[in-house]
């Protein structure tokens, strides 16, 4: 009898635990699917790529503390962690660098091919390689880039142009120009910086374009009074302000996304756009938290706006990652474990503004009390004014974002990039293709397929 008691409560529990099991399973891919999937599970028509360059997980993480209620026990979401749905591998094909630079990346992710650094959309025989930009252009689809770099920089570059290197800057803004398919320009819409490149000795692009029908703006008013469906609006000799420096003329990420929707959503056919936090990674070379957190907040943004756009749309698939990480950027140093986003709150404009308001005649004193909210100790004064005293930029560009890395516990291993993975985020129809582990080049190949 009590064998018999026991092999029936047995029975019990091993059903329990299945019904269990399977509820929690279903919960749990359910719950999947709304984060991976969120949008209409139909046709995809318009494609969004946004990339952070230099990006890497410590940005992202350093941005939710920046985001943080301390008032409440949990860390907040931010806009990156609800569409988070995996990891991308970057490493290059190239005989010499194993770590990827942001050509040789932007390349994986525009054509689907690993290549050799520098390389703009070529492979490693030098021979040009179709983009997923091309691609919809062939398609009938409306096009555009936008970048706070210059708009011939790798990242964009790679999307529009071909070229054996990245720094044939000149070249690759002719090619914007100069290319056609199907007898019309690739881009339809380009916004960024970049002057010096479309105004030259030998060449004036800028008066190229407007005689072949393009808008040309160079302020935010008019940006924003743009109605044209083909664009050009360079606001910088070369890569724009950063973010927290920038007055009101200059538009911020999110501006110029936004008009980029504006125009672009216009085309019956569908569009593609390639939008850039490109000095994220500028930040990390320079070893420069508040600059870092500054672009980051741009760019969360400019993500926010493409969010809404493709809730409202219904088939647009959007696409978020970075190239590579830059600067090895650590949330915490030196044995402590605390990091202090009040300290990088605390800067009203960034190390680079300041030091070049010193260079320019501007004391020590007088700049930090006008755009810093703490009081700095003696050792940070004398630390600054002997760098001011080299008379070197960097060494006092350097010397002021240092403070602001001891005080908010940021560390960073290298003025270079990193060959860590990097975090994807997507939404839209078709984002479960983007879950897991990726490699870059998944991503244009993915994309490639929705533009069939």
């Amino acid at each position: 009898m009590r064998k018999k008691v026991w092999v029936i409560a047995t029975i019990f529990m091993l059903v329990a635990g299945s019904v269990i099991g399977i509820s929690t399973t279903n919960t749990s891919a359910d719950s999947g699917k709304q984060k991976h999937n969120s949008g209409n599970n139909g046709k995809v028509k318009n494609v969004i790529v946004m990339i952070g360059d230099g990006m890497g997980p410590a940005y992202t993480t350093a941005y939710r503390y920046m985001q943080d209620d301390p008032f409440t026990m949990q860390m907040e979401k931010t806009i990156f962690d609800k569409h988070f749905v995996g990891m991308a591998k970057t490493y290059p094909e190239d005989s010499e660098e194993n770590v990827t630079d942001s050509a040789a990346a932007a390349t994986s992710m525009a054509a689907g091919i690993k290549t050799y650094n520098g390389a703009i959309s070529v492979d490693n025989d030098k021979e040009p390689v179709g983009t997923v930009l091309e691609s919809a252009k062939k398609n009938g689809m409306a096009t555009g880039l936008v970048a706070t770099s210059q708009v011939n920089h790798a990242t964009p570059a790679a999307f529009g142009a071909h070229d054996v290197s990245r720094h044939n800057y000149n070249d690759i803004a002719d090619d914007y120009f100069d290319d056609m398919i199907n007898g019309k320009h690739k881009v339809d819409v380009i916004l960024g910086g970049g002057t010096t490149y479309f105004d030259r000795e030998d060449r004036n692009l800028i008066n190229d374009f407007k005689e072949d029908g393009y808008n040309y703006v160079t302020s935010t008013e008019e940006l924003l009074e743009n109605e044209n469906d083909q664009l050009l609006g360079l606001f910088a000799p070369v890569g724009l302000p950063k973010a927290i420096d920038r007055k009101e003329s200059t538009p911020s990420l999110e501006d110029m996304t936004t008009a980029a929707l504006e125009q672009l959503s216009q085309d019956k056919d569908g569009f593609f756009l390639m939008v850039e936090g490109s000095q994220i990674d500028w930040a990390g070379h320079a070893n420069d938290s508040v600059s870092a957190m500054s672009e980051m907040e741009d760019f969360a943004r400019a993500f926010e706006t493409v969010i809404e756009f493709a809730k409202e749309n219904g088939h647009t698939q959007v696409v978020l990652t970075a190239d590579h990480s830059t600067g090895g950027f650590s949330v915490g140093r030196d044995g402590a474990y605390n990091f202090n986003p009040e300290a990088i709150k605390a800067a009203e404009r960034t190390p680079e503004f300041m030091a070049q308001e010193i260079t320019d005649g501007e004391s020590v004193e007088d700049v930090l009390a006008e755009y810093v909210s703490f009081d700095f100790t003696d050792e940070e004064l004398a630390s600054i004014k002997e760098a001011a005293s080299k008379n070197d930029f960097d060494t006092l560009y350097g010397a002021i974002s240092e403070v602001f890395n001891n005080r908010a516990g940021v560390g960073f291993t290298t003025s270079g990039h990193t060959g860590i993975d990097v975090p994807v985020y997507a939404y839209g129809p078709k984002s479960e293709v983007f879950s897991g582990l990726i490699d870059n080049t998944d991503i244009a190949n993915e994309v490639f397929g929705f533009l069939k």
